[in-house]
């Protein structure tokens, strides 16, 4: 990931001085891909050194703060007109990255999942000093006598089992739509009525909604239902567009961005879920690998967004404005109903291997009652080869 945020900053700052568009175009290229390498590490690693009370907390303040930064950048925009400025103002303060060499931590489930046993032992001691939590002086029962021998694991294998095949063109369909919807819905915002700053900040004010909305639900009716959910409403409001284009007067316009900001809403909690969702269906072994096949499938969505938000000056006329909108919706509805098909994980453990993911759905989660008995023993879950994050133990008293 430091190699992610390096480059990063670099190529951020670069791309103030480019001579020309050719140029600006690849430096922001460069620039998507190693921004997109840089959250995508940051949240797997995030989700991977909590336990499982903490997984929702974890993954949704992480898009609390992608939030704060769209605000940030609106406010700035507003105020810095030059566009050469404004990358520059939005690319020094990434010079804080420096400080996670030192500050972050390798995450423990990966150390160990590559038979680096030893280094994942003296961050699982690290985190439980700092919690106050105890733990036993043997954590492992047996070491990994030869840790060259641990098999790699490829994210092929994800497509090699149809189970996992036919979960993944799940998830990589409703990230591509998601991400899609919700960078289309943001670059649309300044075809509807109102002016571009007002609609983007509003779009920024509804992503707070939307996280404040998935915190007290997440826990309690499910990722799947509630990712189905948002997709599916979302994508209803941005089809109601066309009656309110084409039936309604220019005064009633507002309503027409209404909805808009409401497919917004639903674009912003799901792509959060989904972040969380998908996370905890990938194993271990290859969940790094997963997730960023994931966000692939969002970059052709969020490529294809632009030129669908620019349909409606093709079409132009009333209907021009709605059918950007149209599309948007339509797809998030059909990405929302094929999200039905995936296996909830509220309350499962994280799926370690291939094997583990193949027998996710066949998994009951952790009873609340078991839960509330154990909450307060502090020992760790223990297996031969890996410390138990998971463990309904560790719910009152997580190690890390």
């Amino acid at each position: 990931m430091f190699a992610s945020l390096m480059a990063s900053l670099v190529v951020g700052i670069l791309t103030t001085w480019v001579p020309e568009f050719i140029s600006f175009c690849f430096s922001r290229f460069l620039l998507g891909a190693f921004g997109s390498g840089v959250f995508l590490n940051a949240f797997t690693l995030g989700i991977e050194l909590v336990g499982p009370s903490k997984r929702m907390w974890t993954g949704m303040f992480i898009e609390v703060f992608w939030a704060i930064g769209e605000a940030i950048l609106v406010l700035l925009a507003y105020f810095i007109r030059n566009w050469q400025y404004l990358q520059l103002a939005i690319s020094v303060p990434s010079v804080l990255y420096i400080s996670y060499w030192w500050l972050i931590p390798e995450s423990p489930r990966w150390l160990m999942s590559n038979g680096r046993t030893e280094e994942a032992e003296k961050i699982i001691r690290h985190a439980a000093k700092v919690n106050k939590v105890t733990l036993p002086d043997k954590i492992f029962e047996s070491k990994i006598e030869d840790e060259k021998n641990v098999p790699q694991i490829k994210v092929y294998q994800l497509f090699t089992h149809r189970v996992l095949l036919a979960r993944s063109l799940i998830i990589f369909f409703n990230w591509c739509v998601v991400s899609m919807v919700y960078y289309g819905l943001s670059l649309n915002s300044g075809y509807l009525y109102g002016g571009v700053h007002l609609n983007f900040f509003l779009s920024v004010v509804v992503e707070f909604i939307a996280y404040a909305m998935c915190f007290p639900l997440l826990d309690r009716i499910g990722r799947k239902a509630l990712h189905s959910t948002c997709m599916i409403v979302g994508g209803v409001a941005c089809c109601c567009t066309i009656f309110t284009v084409l039936y309604l007067s220019e005064e009633y316009q507002p309503v027409t961005t209404a909805l808009s900001l409401i497919g917004k809403l639903g674009a912003s909690a799901a792509f959060a879920i989904i972040y969380i969702f998908s996370s905890e269906l990938f194993p271990t072994v290859v969940r790094n690998g997963g997730m960023g096949v994931s966000s692939m499938s969002a970059r052709v969505g969020s490529m294809a967004s632009p030129y669908i938000a620019d349909l409606g000056q093709l079409a132009g006329g009333n209907f021009g404005v709605a059918l950007p909108l149209i599309i948007f919706g339509g797809l998030s509805v059909l990405a929302g109903v094929a999200s039905l098909w995936l296996p909830e994980t509220l309350n499962r453990k994280l799926p370690e291997t291939i094997q583990d993911a193949i027998d996710f759905k066949n998994q009951k989660p952790e009873g609340h009652a078991d839960k509330q008995r154990m909450g307060k023993a502090k020992v760790v879950g223990i297996s031969a080869r890996k410390l138990d994050f998971d463990n309904p133990a560790l719910e009152g008293d997580d190690v890390l």
